[in-house]
């Protein structure tokens, strides 16, 4: 279940009070949330883009006037789904349902097919994804909410006001939602077995293929009454064990950047009564037309939390050598300015490697000082040593003062293998240097014949972004400053456990003996040079706003 975090009531009170740095975090780490519960509700259908703008531009203008600002998330769905039933009162969204019926709506814009490609699913959750579309449209409300609540995104309290209704009553509409979902898994179960139920397809022979709530009820009732058909639904798992944690869908980048500017002026005029009519936006509206994508070929990420529309950019030209500036003994009127010798921090940014051999022991590490690490954020704690976990898209941490840190991958591959969107370092103040690699392996060892950290022939592989090094068990890094961790995944399922180290521990950690036993597979590898020449993570920047990591930054 959703627990609100301090600081979320404090950006809130900071948004109340007009600080548009507020507003800023505020739309940012909201717009995945509505963006999921409106997509859903309506579908995927083309004006989703639009009903999203006008509930986040609502939320820009009426924040000011909020009376509890522990009520934000509640209220905040609640416009969300008042936008989705006032669209579908315009004529253009009459029309639209027709279709939809007669199975005539864009298939391309259909939000399950959406989910299902985003999020890499297969299986049962893929089949419980694809149910959806067999539901009418005050179900898809319901279970927009209820996938929020069961994500960990919403409370039962602000799915309930977001219904109008009370808890118990909610409680009653979502179980009726569920039942329903239920029988749609099974028809799309019976519909997809090979061989096909001869039974079922007489009963199908006058569909037109197109899932509806009618066609769920007709087909629903052989289902439940073959042996046949009833026999290819007895293992179906409860539909909230598969959506559990499953992540939202990624909002397309030309929404992100649209309404991050919205929130940036917080000045978006609202028009009464929508801005839908007849499907389309309302003149006069900032929002009447959708803002342009970003063209930079990349992947938009959405973290539960944080929008991070994250360009794989091509790595930068190395930097033009500086021409050598020559002073003369001529009077000072005629010498050329002398140009201040530039920082190397930040050039030597790490690429990919070989893993050294199993069996030679690291370089020496440099000893650099410290003092006091603290690390907050939006994040859980490790089952093992109770350090800060970030587990989930959206999750991170950010790490303030002076040491050493660790950062522990697990790629949870029997979970879910798909695609693999770096991690990423935001908001850097000071300095972070990349100094060693350990935990005995790297996450391509080999644990077992074929088998390795990254995955196995089975489960498939995580496979990077092309050119991104390959991370081992243990990552440290030194920080002299302040920076935030976030966690993107987004297809294969990653979690990463962070914590302060001493120098010694980390030491330790690189100079364990190889010992396969206790899965210790090589010694660890030093890459600190001791100053300023040390490497820099991939994707770290000094943007406070992650929407654009470049995979290498010069900071």
């Amino acid at each position: 279940m959703y627990a609100r975090p301090t600081y979320e009531v404090e950006t809130v009170l900071a948004a109340m009070a007009g600080d548009r740095d507020a507003i800023d975090e505020l739309v940012r780490s909201h717009l995945p949330l509505v963006y999921n519960i409106v997509g859903r509700a309506m579908n995927g259908h083309a004006d989703v883009d639009d009903v999203v703008q006008e509930t986040m531009a609502r939320v820009v203008t009426g924040v000011s006037g909020l009376r509890d600002p522990g009520s934000f998330r509640s209220w905040l769905v609640a416009i969300a789904l008042n936008q989705v039933r006032e669209w579908r009162q315009a004529p253009g969204a009459a029309l639209a349902a027709i279709d939809e019926a007669m199975g005539l709506a864009d298939a391309a814009s259909d939000f399950a097919a959406l989910t299902v490609t985003r999020l890499g699913l297969s299986g049962q959750r893929k089949e419980a994804t694809e149910a959806a579309r067999w539901l009418d449209a005050d179900d898809r409300e319901v279970l927009a909410l209820w996938w929020m609540e069961v994500a960990g995104e919403l409370a039962r309290t602000e799915l309930a006001a977001a219904l109008g209704t009370n808890e118990q009553h909610a409680a009653v509409r979502v179980q009726r939602t569920k039942g329903r979902l239920e029988t749609a898994r099974a028809v799309v179960r019976a519909l997809a077995a090979r061989p096909p139920c001869p039974e079922l397809a007489a009963v199908a022979q006058t569909w037109n293929g197109a899932p509806s709530d009618l066609w769920r009820k007709r087909l629903s009732r052989h289902v439940r009454d073959c042996p046949v058909c009833g026999g290819h639904v007895s293992d179906l798992v409860p539909a909230e064990r598969l959506l559990a944690g499953l992540g939202l869908v990624a909002v397309p980048a030309g929404i992100a950047a649209g309404l991050l500017e919205i929130a940036r002026t917080a000045a978006a005029p609202v028009v009464k009564g929508g801005l839908l009519a007849k499907g389309k936006a309302a003149a006069g509206s900032a929002l009447a037309a959708k803002p342009i994508a970003v063209t930079a070929a990349g992947v938009t990420l959405i973290a539960g939390g944080a929008v991070v529309v994250q360009t794989l950019l091509p790595e930068p030209a190395p930097p033009r050598r500086a021409t050598p500036v020559v002073v003369s003994s001529s009077p000072a009127s005629s010498r050329r300015p002398v140009r201040p010798a530039r920082s190397p921090y930040g050039l030597t940014v790490d690429t990919v490697d070989q893993a050294p051999p199993k069996n030679r022991p690291p370089a020496p590490l440099p000893r650099r000082p410290a003092g006091t690490v603290a690390i907050g954020g939006k994040h859980g704690y490790s089952r093992y040593g109770g350090a800060p976990s970030i587990t989930h898209r959206g999750d991170y941490v950010t790490v303030t003062g002076r040491g050493y840190v660790q950062v522990r991958w697990g790629i949870l591959y029997r979970n879910r293998v798909g695609p693999f969107p770096p991690a990423t370092w935001t908001g850097l103040k000071g300095k972070l240097f990349h100094v060693a690699s350990g935990g005995g392996r790297r996450m391509d060892d080999e644990q077992a014949p074929g088998v390795t950290w990254m995955g196995s022939p089975e489960t498939g592989f995580a496979r990077l972004p092309r050119g991104q090094q390959q991370m081992w068990q243990n990552e440290f890094y030194y920080l002299d400053g302040r920076v935030t961790f976030h966690n993107n995944e987004s297809g294969t399922d990653i979690d990463l456990t962070v914590a302060p180290k001493s120098w010694q521990e980390v030491w330790a950690d690189l100079s364990a003996r190889p010992d396969p036993a206790k899965g210790i597979v090589r010694y660890g590898l030093t890459r600190d040079t001791g100053d300023d020449r040390a490497p820099v993570p991939q994707y770290v920047t000094r943007a406070a706003n992650p929407e654009r990591v470049p995979q290498r930054s010069r900071v």
